[in-house]
């Protein structure tokens, strides 16, 4: 039989890390055993929902590379098939009418706080007779639906992570809300847990994997499989993403939205790579670095793990330079080629733009280092205090830099290869009877206005193409 797995969002904000880590394992399971994996927008929470937020989460898996198998479907196109199974579960007494009100249930809660008790619906309307329904409405009260649970009701599933689960009813909170209010005996909109129940069983879902914190609705849902007599799916529940205090990650922790990692310059692959290692490990696999293509291969649901995942800034990173290293120079020019269109910095040939990407490639966390590292090649930076002292404190440090500019004019040279470079520092060198070090230093103050900095002929290079060579050393002897 097909797997069919899903990925089943509310649009009620930005695709979060958490979302998409649930969306990646549901994936790499379908793709691991030729299955579907299939996106259901739950979008009945119209106060909230809102398209923006269902394109953004679109958007975000397809950065991701988790392409989806079949059209995403809306809960708020199948309002009808739900209020439908909703009056099935009335007609056979599995459900019924309940017309406590909010300040009634408020009052419950109340009286349940003081007594240590904690909070659980008293099932009050369990057994109202047709007339007191009749009653009720005539009066103007409205009403939501409620599922009958047992508190003697013995539920137990095989998880795929977790093993063996057991819950009783009296556990669950009391008789569960499935639809909002409504007047007379019309039926409101349903809630969560019944359409999710509804909707994996029409939509042939095999396969539930979602977070730990679904467990107890995961109960909930069962005994509604059961009154329905639905197919039940086999169930796994991942550990949450914890943050650096090992507290559940939320918005409180800054970065958490997905379209936030893409803006601080983190890949697709890299991220996607790294979301994987939370939860999971492949045991026996030392190679971290893997594709999503190659992950899927060796994923297997026993390999995720029980206790919580912590997010590690430091890994992540790690995992993103990787990736950027290794990265084809072609596809890596055109990210970084993005923030330099964004600078308004242009660049003399697709030819110069490689050689920088091949530059700055190893020395590269996130994308967005490509800014710093690439602006002394489109621009002029500004001589550091240490740059300063070094041309003031070393004797031979102005004489070297003329030299080279005298070399470069009276030569007339248009473009300086790597060996051309290496040839003209040896021939200032032993003219000036200065150590080649130093000349190098001092090109490297010329250039970047510090000591440090990418390959110095490689830069040279690519510098001398631009003309900007002579400019930079020209600076330093004013």
């Amino acid at each position: 039989m097909e797997k069919r797995l899903r990925l089943a969002p509310s649009p009620t904000g930005l695709l979060h890390i958490g979302t998409a880590r649930t969306a990646l394992f549901n994936w790499l399971y379908a793709k691991k055993t030729n299955g579907k994996f299939l996106i259901r927008i739950e979008d009945t929470d119209t106060l909230r929902s809102k398209s923006e937020y269902t394109a953004n989460i679109l958007d975000g898996l397809n950065w991701l590379g988790l392409n989806w198998d079949e059209e995403p479907i809306k809960q708020s196109e199948r309002i009808s098939i739900y209020k439908k199974q909703i009056r099935r579960l009335l007609e056979i007494g599995a459900a019924y009418r309940c017309f406590v009100s909010d300040s009634e249930i408020l009052e419950l809660r109340e009286k349940q706080k003081k007594s240590g008790l904690p909070p659980k619906h008293d099932n009050r309307h369990r057994n109202l007779t047709s007339k007191q329904i009749k009653e009720f409405i005539s009066q103007g009260r409205s009403s939501v639906i409620r599922f009958k649970i047992d508190d003697e009701a013995k539920i137990k599933w095989e998880d795929q992570i977790r093993g063996e689960i057991k819950w009783q009813g009296k556990d669950l909170g009391g008789d569960l809300v499935l639809s909002r209010r409504a007047l007379g005996d019309e039926i409101g909109d349903p809630l969560y847990n019944f359409a999710v129940v509804v909707d994996d069983n029409f939509m042939n879902i095999t396969h539930v994997i979602r977070g730990e914190d679904h467990i107890s609705n995961t109960a909930k849902q069962i005994l509604i499989y059961r009154a329905l007599d639905f197919k039940l799916p086999i169930f796994s529940h991942t550990p949450l993403i914890l943050n650096s205090e090992g507290k559940k990650l939320s918005k409180r922790d800054s970065v958490t939205s997905i379209d936030e990692f893409k803006e601080m310059g983190y890949l697709p692959e890299a991220l996607a790579n790294y979301m994987a290692f939370l939860g999971w490990s492949k045991k026996g696999s030392e190679n971290e670095i893997l594709s999503l293509s190659e992950i899927s291969k060796i994923f297997n649901l026993s390999d995720v793990n029980k206790a919580g995942a912590k997010f590690s800034w430091e890994k992540l990173n790690w995992i993103n330079s990787q990736h950027i290293k290794n990265m084809e120079l072609t596809k890596l020019c055109g990210y970084i080629k993005k923030y330099w269109f964004d600078k308004g910095w242009e660049s003399p040939s697709e030819e110069w733009e490689l050689k920088l990407t091949a530059l700055i490639q190893d020395s590269m966390i996130l994308l967005k280092d490509s800014i710093d590292q690439s602006k002394p090649f489109f621009s002029l930076s500004k001589i550091q205090n240490e740059g300063k002292e070094f041309l003031e404190n070393n004797q031979g440090t102005r004489e070297s830099l003329k030299s080279i500019l005298s070399y470069l004019k009276d030569e007339k040279i248009v473009k300086i290869n790597g060996a051309y470079a290496k040839e003209i520092i040896n021939k200032i060198s032993l003219k000036t009877s200065i150590k080649k070090g130093l000349l190098m230093k001092s090109l490297r103050v010329a250039f970047f206005g510090c000591l440090s900095g990418p390959d110095l002929i490689q830069s040279w290079e690519l510098l001398s193409e631009k003309r900007s060579d002579i400019t930079l050393i020209e600076r330093c002897l004013i």
